[in-house]
């Protein structure tokens, strides 16, 4: 499985279960390094998810508009969530491989069981917002009853070929207060057959979508109108069945695989748009979310939602992102730079070796602690987490994967659901970055969040607490973003401080807790 080869918004908001935060606006702003007082501001500057770096703009104008990229509503929303669940289920669960062929039949596709409900009730369990449906891998096996297109469910033996697994997904996650996104796979094996349309060298012609077929039941009021090859005009009419049946989609995952070397162009330009003229709502992964880089679950020490980029992301994919560094000064003011965009992290990883379900990896579920350890590198680091979790050939979850979800959850509600600055908010000292508990408290985690309507700022802090004589160091990062965890050990102190010590512009922190985890 590979990846990648506009707007308001309010103030960051926590998703934990239970968990009070505490409104500290502009936290830092007394205990700056003179460094960071010194920034550039333009009044000129429009604030917005992607702002235009032109010729001849100073390196302090590219910093001043750096700080004011900021997240479009979608995006905000999106990283609000969080944890995401992934559902890795199709062909390859049959036939006990990760990649397929395209030549597998339909006939092998029959979940005994199949329970969607099932699968909302474990993520809901722990605390997730979203299901994101593999709905299409790059076998060309389709999950849904397609009209373009004969190899899906409806030629397979489930449910008499009635069956609509896009359909249970959303049914389900609307029961359980759930969001739905889809993985549609750009990459078709099926349709790289010979006589089909991926990779045929097939010209672009004006293209209606939908273009309606044969026993067609729908009356669309308006069609999009897009210069196509025989493939894209494919991939576009599902991408409309999807976008257009099966009611609020939050997210499009168009998977970075490759094209198998078959030279088949991908109209992103279109897909893009195409999406956001039905699901305006949706973020796109590789559009305006990016991957993370790797497939652990981890993202950087240092995590930029704030990215520069020579193209505009909205028009094309921006390139590969893996770097380990990704938006430090010295990436914003290099050569080749025309755009700055909102562009956050999302980090994927499995709840087992593989994507897909394989019985010889029923031992092999991730451990609490691997996943807290996850938790932490990921939404614990300016990125949203999403956790795969394959169903078996019955259509189910199995019982160690259900257990583990429920754990997971259990775990982070009982970490998180007492903010022990909370209750004695307000009593900290006038001094506004130093928190005085009135009693000592007991912690051994840290947390820390930007107002992102002023977009992400802070380059370096730390956080000390105060031992009776002197203030001494606990915790230092470089990045915060919509949310920094910082795990230290078990420490008691009744006064906590905060210091920024570098920022681009002035830093605006809203949220700040502290926790403790049990062991």
């Amino acid at each position: 499985m590979m990846k990648s080869a506009r707007r308001s918004l309010g103030s960051a908001t926590s998703t934990i279960p239970g968990a009070r935060l505490v409104s500290i606006l502009a936290i830092a702003t007394i205990l700056l390094a003179p460094q960071v007082r010194a920034q550039v501001t333009s009044p000129a500057i429009t604030r917005s998810s992607v702002i235009e770096v032109l010729a001849g703009d100073s390196p302090e104008l590219i910093l001043a508009k750096a700080a004011d990229v900021i997240p479009g509503p979608e995006q905000l929303a999106w990283q609000r969530g969080e944890l995401i669940g992934f559902i890795h289920f199709g062909m390859n669960t049959f036939t006990d491989r990760e990649w397929g062929t395209g030549t597998e039949s339909p006939s092998l596709f029959n979940p005994a069981a199949l329970d969607a409900r099932q699968w909302m009730r474990a993520f809901k369990s722990a605390g997730f917002n979203e299901v994101v449906l593999v709905v299409k891998h790059h076998d060309g096996f389709v999950l849904y009853p397609s009209r373009y297109t004969a190899h899906s469910v409806k030629s397979s033996p489930w449910l008499g070929g009635k069956g609509d697994v896009m359909r249970a997904v959303t049914d389900a996650a609307k029961e359980f207060g759930l969001k739905v996104g889809f993985y549609l796979s750009p990459a078709d094996l099926y349709e790289k057959q010979p006589g089909r349309t991926f990779g045929n060298h097939s010209a672009s012609v004006r293209t209606q979508i939908p273009t309606l077929v044969g026993g067609d039941d729908r009356h669309p009021t308006q069609f999009l109108t897009y210069d196509l090859d025989d493939y894209n005009r494919y991939f576009m009419n599902q991408m409309y069945e999807l976008l257009t049946e099966y009611g609020p989609i939050s997210e499009v995952w168009l998977d970075g695989a490759p094209a198998a070397g078959t030279g088949q162009p991908y109209a992103f330009a279109a897909w893009y748009d195409i999406i956001h003229r039905l699901q305006p709502g949706a973020v796109i992964f590789n559009d305006n979310v990016r991957w993370v880089g790797n497939e652990d679950g981890f993202a950087r020490e240092t995590e930029w939602s704030v990215i520069p980029l020579a193209n505009d992301y909205r028009e094309q994919p921006s390139g590969d992102l893996t770097d380990a560094d990704l938006g430090s000064r010295a990436k914003l003011l290099a050569p080749g730079v025309h755009f700055l965009a909102w562009y956050p992290a999302e980090a994927d990883v499995s709840i087992r070796p593989g994507w897909f379900w394989h019985a010889a990896q029923n031992d092999s579920v991730k451990t609490l602690c691997q996943l807290m350890k996850i938790y932490y590198g990921s939404v614990g680091r300016n990125a949203t987490l999403i956790l795969n979790v394959p169903p078996d050939r019955r259509g189910l979850f199995t019982d160690a994967d259900v257990a583990r979800l429920r754990e997971f959850g259990d775990h982070i509600a009982r970490t998180f659901g007492t903010n022990l600055v909370e209750p004695l908010a307000g009593a900290y000292s006038p001094e506004p970055s130093i928190f005085d508990m009135r009693r000592p408290v007991r912690f051994n985690v840290v947390m820390l969040g930007e107002n992102l309507s002023f977009g992400q700022r802070v380059e370096a802090f730390e956080v000390d607490v105060w031992d009776g004589s002197d203030w001494k160091q606990i915790a230092a990062g470089t990045t915060i973003g919509y949310k920094r965890l910082l795990q230290i050990p078990d420490v008691t102190a009744q006064k906590v401080r905060v210091r920024v010590l570098k920022s681009r512009g002035n830093p605006s922190i809203v949220n700040f807790g502290l926790f403790l985890e049990p062991e």
